[in-house]
């Protein structure tokens, strides 16, 4: 699925997307849950960048505020598919809970199948939670270099993004135990959350005292970008 396709999330209205979240389906759940509201804090970063475009007062950030834009948008798409793959890991997942386990080799096939299937429902909020630490490293860069009328948004796209990581990070952490504990992912992917976690709620904790100060700031040369953490 992707946001285009009528069969995603993306196709829904608001209304309907909280409706199906609110029923007895388990999916959409908390991980696709997590993604949208990610998608919305990526949004209201394309959304700040936009309102700063094209106003004297911010033109030395003008580079800044077309690349942010551009980038916002894309991760608001990136998002929903993000909220789609959640939903199809979990639906396999659930499918391998009811494989037959009687006999020796339907006992091995199933646990193999639960093996990738927890690896995969691993992997999706991972991406999530990857994906909120660019949203929050932009949110950082406007801050001071974006329309103030817009700075309430700024920090509030911040706060969404933290908490849609924390929310992914869980999904990510709740589906290890299902893997062999020799699996290398388990260790990585635990260090990994921990690491990203950190690092969004220092830039997230960053935007909001720059927001609340309202201190102005220098250009920066580059818009920043994700880099191992």
């Amino acid at each position: 699925m992707n946001g285009t396709d009528a069969s995603s999330f993306g196709a829904l209205t608001v209304r309907d997307f909280l409706q199906r979240l609110a029923s007895a389906d388990p999916v959409p759940g908390g991980g696709s849950a997590s993604a949208v509201a990610a998608g919305l804090a990526a949004a209201l970063v394309a959304m700040v960048a936009s309102l700063s475009q094209d106003r004297p007062r911010y033109a030395e950030h003008a580079a800044l505020h077309v690349e942010l834009r551009d980038r916002g948008r894309y991760l608001a798409e990136r998002f929903v598919e993000l909220a789609d793959s959640d939903a199809v890991a979990y639906a396999r997942f659930a499918q391998a809970l009811k494989l037959p386990k009687d006999g020796e080799g339907d006992g091995r096939a199933r646990t193999e199948a639960l093996q990738d299937a927890a690896r995969r429902a691993a992997e999706v909020p991972l991406e999530t939670v990857e994906a909120c630490l660019e949203v929050v490293l932009a949110t950082e860069a406007l801050a001071g270099r974006s329309n103030r009328n817009a700075s309430s948004d700024l920090n509030v796209g911040a706060m969404l993004a933290a908490a849609a990581a924390r929310g992914a990070a869980a999904n990510v952490l709740v589906n290890l135990p299902s893997l062999d504990e020799s699996d290398p992912f388990v260790g990585e992917a635990t260090v990994r959350v921990d690491t990203l976690l950190h690092e969004i709620d220092r830039l997230a904790q960053r935007t909001r005292e720059v927001v609340l100060s309202g201190e102005v700031r220098e250009p920066l040369a580059a818009a920043p970008v994700a880099s191992p953490v």
